[in-house]
């Protein structure tokens, strides 16, 4: 059976303004996938699991957010909507916007997109526009925008996104039952991880299910939470999360603090090799999405963290096929055959 939206399963649990007006493709209830053979390599002793975001709709957890965001968009009479992207909230804006029928502007840095994503954006008939310039840049564009038209804004900075992605929260503490001693998460314009957290105490609050503690993971080339500066290029192969100055930094901060957790940077060379790691186990995950359990790999081989014992869930955010070109550019074409059982026999046979 298919999930039946976050906003009809969670509805007594969200903010949101009475005059939303539902717009749903069925996202959420994505699965938490255990990782033996990745828990072995790491020394055993303790449950990870992996929750599997590129599972929506739209191939990334951007959904989660983006249905609250749409939905009370409409409800208020809005009829378009703009954001600033690196890929997945194009995507995931355009395809609700799509839904409800109303127009999508999107910003992009030009050439730094994955082609996935922009794929997507496009064919769910957004408007792209490339600007020369960040990430950042785009956002500053569309907040000004927003703020003279009649445009609504859906990044992060929209507060009925956090009540949307909250929910993935929700869904592993019921699935769990309680709450995972550590959850891991790439960390781009952090509005993901203020989230989590939210989402999390919430359900404390009311259930009793106890609190993890959170290990936010950015790139090592886009890391302004680390170093405690905006990084004003920021360059990374994890396309999701190259942000050099995170909307939701502060809150983003503030959560890992209070979780008794930490934010840390890890190399791209890392990245990619999880993002390999867990395909070798069925994860196909785009690059920015492995970072989450690249970091708590490298803070168990590093000895800072202890995983003996305990429940832990690595939060990947996006599918593999967001970024396919990461994959095809590091291998060469697979070999080419004529027809001939001895010729099949000859190259997957041989010694």
């Amino acid at each position: 059976m298919s999930s039946p939206g976050i906003l009809q399963r969670y509805s007594h649990l969200l903010n949101l303004p009475a005059h939303t007006q539902p717009v749903t493709l069925l996202e959420g209830g994505t699965p938490l996938i255990p990782l033996p053979r990745l828990t072995a390599d790491l020394g055993g002793g303790f449950e990870l699991l992996a929750k599997y975001e590129g599972l929506n709709p739209s191939g990334s957890f951007k959904d989660r957010g983006m249905t609250a965001a749409i939905s009370e968009a409409v409800g208020r009479g809005a009829r378009a909507v703009i954001c600033a992207s690196t890929g997945n909230t194009a995507a995931s804006a355009a395809a609700y916007a799509a839904r409800a029928g109303l127009r999508a502007i999107v910003l992009i840095p030009a050439g730094k997109v994955a082609a996935g994503k922009l794929a997507g954006a496009l064919a769910y008939g957004a408007h792209v526009v490339q600007i020369a310039g960040s990430f950042d840049d785009a956002l500053g564009l569309v907040v000004q925008i927003s703020e003279k038209h009649p445009i609504a804004l859906v990044n992060s900075l929209n507060p009925f996104r956090l009540e949307g992605q909250k929910t993935a929260a929700f869904e592993i503490c019921d699935e769990l039952q309680r709450a995972p001693d550590w959850l891991c998460l790439p960390v781009g314009n952090a509005g993901n991880i203020t989230a989590y957290w939210m989402g999390f105490r919430q359900y404390d609050q009311s259930q009793k299910t106890g609190l993890p503690r959170l290990l936010g993971v950015q790139a090592a080339g886009a890391a302004p939470l680390v170093h405690g500066s905006p990084v004003e290029q920021p360059e990374t192969v994890a396309t999701a999360i190259r942000i050099g100055k995170p909307a939701r930094g502060e809150q983003a901060l503030q959560a890992a603090d209070e979780s008794g957790g930490s934010i840390i940077a890890v190399s791209d060379e890392e990245i990619l090799a999880m993002q390999r790691r867990l395909a070798a186990e069925g994860v196909w995950v785009e690059p920015a999405s492995a970072a989450g359990a690249a970091g708590l790999k490298a803070e168990i081989e590093a000895g800072k963290l202890n995983p003996k014992g305990l429940r832990i869930v690595a939060v990947c955010t996006g599918h593999g096929l967001k970024d396919p070109g990461i994959i095809t550019g590091q291998f060469a074409p697979p070999a080419a055959i004529p027809p001939d059982l001895q010729a099949l026999e000859e190259i997957i046979l041989a010694p």
